[in-house]
């Protein structure tokens, strides 16, 4: 005996997620009809109310007792035919009917030839109309002429409204066309970033870079620039050793292979960062925004002369394993730059004439184990920039000639256990200098620039305080041998 298995039970998710998709339904369904009630009894209300006082609109004028109750009922059923008409389009996802726009037009029409009116009468000092004893002849032409004015006062508005919704409607189809072509390219693009061939994934750049000069908005360009640092962030092997003496055939071919891949990716990477910095120095719409190279591997990179301005900025965990990246005369203005957590290890960095103003450039707990930074003529004007518990264990790190206005400068539980940090002929003006909680061996000529300086506020370890010698004068202990050499 055979049995016909069951159909399978929908999950309680779904049972509930139907539910409530009948009930959503259901509740539309009871608003919209509650909508259509309002607007039928609002309509009829207001045509009521107002067939009366047409005849009798003169004494209305002067609100007297017997049509106060008119106006009351107008006013009831113009606010109930609100509600009706906000109702039925309350998170309507579909565009606004024509016949509701025309009418909103007319209404907004009406009422504006009724303040004018109602403002020149008032002007006039508010005259009583006195209508004719009898209709004329004239009297009925220029009724006539005026009753056709208002028609196609009316035809007009409409036709106004009608054309602008024709325009409307253009417009947003031509918008569409382009976020379609915008996204086909986008896909194609981003497929070749993938591509298994360097010279594609370089095309793939290029076309994505060009992509964000032509995107129709601002999202685009940002969607473009997500990609462009996201594949920065891939893994990066570093670059092949040296070959064994006695390296055989295979090895050889090996180790070439592995040289040529890392070369060609390395291309890639290095024109990245190239097309950013481009795009950078020149006012487009590049800048102002955020970029993410949270843990990338640089080995090189021209960044010289960019401006980030605003936005921000991530080099959180990245690692500076070698060549020289460049931040020559970068301005970081506004915003916040995040070097937090990285690691620099090797080769260069140079901020060299640098501007930093107000913003936040945060090196929280950065290791500079190896390698040159060099800070050599920036200027600090206002913001913050923090050192706060980095790690000085090796390289150097130079703030030659910095100039720091104002704002604030934290090396707040910072490790100066090995390496080289000179603060020759920095200057400090006003702002705060903080070297509270800090260890190891006071920076070079830290003290000589404060003393040269007029910083508004100084925290310095006990240890590093100034210590006067056997003659009376106090040692600056930044310029010891051991300080110099360390």
């Amino acid at each position: 005996m055979t049995t016909t298995p069951s159909p399978p039970q929908p999950s309680r998710r779904k049972r509930l997620l139907a539910r409530d998709t009948r009930l959503r339904e259901r509740l539309n369904r009871r608003r919209h009809g509650l909508s259509w009630t309002a607007v039928t009894v609002g309509g009829l209300g207001v045509a009521v109310a107002l067939w009366p006082l047409a005849t009798t609109v003169w004494d209305l004028l002067g609100f007297t007792a017997g049509q106060t109750w008119r106006v009351t009922a107008v006013s009831a059923c113009a606010l109930l035919l609100a509600a009706g008409m906000a109702g039925m389009n309350w998170k309507r996802t579909s565009p606004v009917r024509l016949v509701w726009l025309i009418l909103a037009a007319w209404a907004v029409a009406t009422g504006m030839v009724a303040a004018m009116t109602t403002l020149a009468w008032l002007v006039l000092d508010t005259p009583q109309w006195k209508p004719p004893g009898e209709l004329t002849p004239e009297n009925l032409d220029a009724i006539a002429t005026r009753a056709f004015a208002i028609v196609a006062g009316l035809g007009g508005v409409a036709l106004l409204v009608i054309a602008y919704r024709r325009q409307r409607t253009t417009e947003n189809g031509e918008q569409r066309e382009v976020t379609k072509l915008f996204n086909e390219r986008f896909t194609t693009a981003y497929t070749e970033l993938g591509s298994e061939h360097a010279a594609v994934r370089l095309g793939a750049v290029h076309a994505l870079a060009h992509l964000a000069d032509d995107a129709p908005s601002e999202e685009e360009v940002q969607m473009v620039i997500d990609v462009l640092c996201a594949y920065l962030r891939m893994p990066y092997d570093p670059e092949p050793g040296e070959l064994p003496v006695d390296a055989d055939d295979a090895q050889r071919e090996d180790h070439r292979t592995r040289t040529l891949e890392f070369a060609s990716l390395r291309e890639v990477r290095h024109t990245i960062l190239r097309i950013i910095g481009n795009h950078l120095r020149e006012p487009t719409g590049w800048r102002g925004k955020d970029y993410d190279f949270t843990g990338t591997v640089f080995d090189g990179g021209d960044l010289t002369g960019t401006h980030f301005t605003g936005g921000r900025v991530s080099f959180e965990g990245a690692r500076f394993a070698g060549g020289t990246v460049s931040f020559f005369g970068a301005h970081f203005v506004g915003g916040k730059v995040d070097f937090s957590r990285a690691e620099f290890v090797g080769g260069t960095v140079d901020f060299t004439g640098a501007y930093l103003a107000n913003g936040r450039v945060d090196f929280f707990r950065a290791e500079f184990v190896g390698g040159t930074v060099s800070f050599g003529g920036a200027h600090f004007v206002g913001g913050t920039m923090s050192f706060n518990g980095a790690y000085f264990t090796g390289g150097t790190m130079y703030f030659s000639g910095a100039h720091f206005v104002g704002g604030t400068m934290y090396f707040s539980g910072a490790h100066f256990v090995g390496g080289r940090v000179d603060f020759f002929q920095a200057e400090f003006t006003g702002g705060t200098v903080s070297f509270g909680g800090a260890s190891g061996t006071c920076p070079i000529r830290l003290l000589e620039a404060i003393e040269r300086g007029n910083p508004g506020t100084v925290l310095l370890p006990e240890e590093w305080q100034p210590t006067a010698d056997e003659n009376g004068q106090q040692g600056d202990p930044s310029t010891s041998p051991d300080a110099s050499d360390h």
